[in-house]
């Protein structure tokens, strides 16, 4: 109708158009606001867009308004959905997984000395590791870690093609050694034949650590590891192609060094890293 305004008259356009004078007029008179309101929608998607491409398709709508305030735009929780949704974005959903603790063996067991309370009030202060296993093409490859529940950084992690006393151990030293061989850090676990080996206790013992353990057949006295193994298998295994054993190592360094480490937000801690949250609090 604007177009051909000085052609047709007016009546006669709305009459073959189906449409209103007056809806004509109030388009012409709202089309620079409702233009700016459609550029803001198509912007805000693009940010959407690019902070869901940016942590690889794990985060939703809570994550990725951190991430957009972070550039200092700040739309509520409800239009980012609303842009989740009408972009058609899914973020990699939950999956179920099996627990690998054996606690069936005659070693001692050591009290637990968290009950269940995840807080720290600094860094190396209260430890917690586990163990799971990954399914690979060529076997099972196992995963060991250490996390420090201050920040819920992976401090230490070890891999292993056995299940054995080693790789606890090496996963417990190398926490050891990044953190600079702090003292009295209580160290929680579960009943694993690992966790109550002569090896592990040796390390504990030398390094004035205190051991704790997590009570039986219960998963959620050692959650956070549990929540670690949980968002490593979701986040970056399921879904993909079946990894070799190579493969699988080099995608548990770099979400771990890269991703877990450095920058996922964790809602825990702030929606910050863990890295994030240590910098920010030293």
């Amino acid at each position: 109708m604007e177009k051909h305004r000085q052609e047709f008259g007016m009546n006669a356009m709305a009459r073959v158009l189906c449409v209103t004078r007056s809806g004509y007029y109030f388009w012409l008179k709202n089309r620079d606001q409702q233009s700016s309101k459609r550029m803001k929608k198509i912007e805000l998607d693009r940010l959407v867009m690019q902070s869901f491409i940016d942590s690889k398709q794990r985060y939703g709508a809570e994550r990725i308004q951190k991430d957009l305030a972070d550039l200092d735009v700040y739309p509520d929780i409800k239009t980012i959905r609303s842009s989740i949704k009408r972009q058609g974005l899914q973020a990699k959903a939950a999956r179920l997984f099996k627990v690998t603790t054996n606690s069936n063996h005659q070693h001692d067991i050591s009290p637990n000395l968290l009950e269940r309370n995840f807080k720290a009030e600094k860094p190396n202060q209260k430890w917690a590791g586990d163990i799971s296993y990954l399914y690979t093409s060529e076997g099972w490859l196992y995963l060991a870690v250490i996390i420090d529940l201050y920040s819920r950084a992976v401090v230490g992690w070890s891999v292993s093609e056995r299940m054995t006393s080693a790789l606890v151990c090496d996963a417990l030293n190398m926490g050891l050694w990044r953190r600079g061989m702090p003292k009295d850090v209580i160290v929680h676990s579960d009943r694993g034949s690992q966790y109550c080996s002569k090896d592990y206790r040796k390390i504990i013992k030398e390094n004035d650590l205190s051991q704790s353990m997590s009570r039986k057949a219960d998963c959620w006295d050692n959650a956070c590891s549990e929540s670690f193994f949980h968002s490593l298998k979701v986040e970056a295994i399921y879904g993909e192609p079946i990894l070799n054993r190579e493969e699988m190592r080099a995608l548990i360094f770099e979400y771990i060094e890269i991703d877990y480490n450095k920058t996922r937000r964790h809602s825990t801690i702030g929606f910050l890293s863990p890295e994030q949250f240590e910098r920010k609090n030293a």
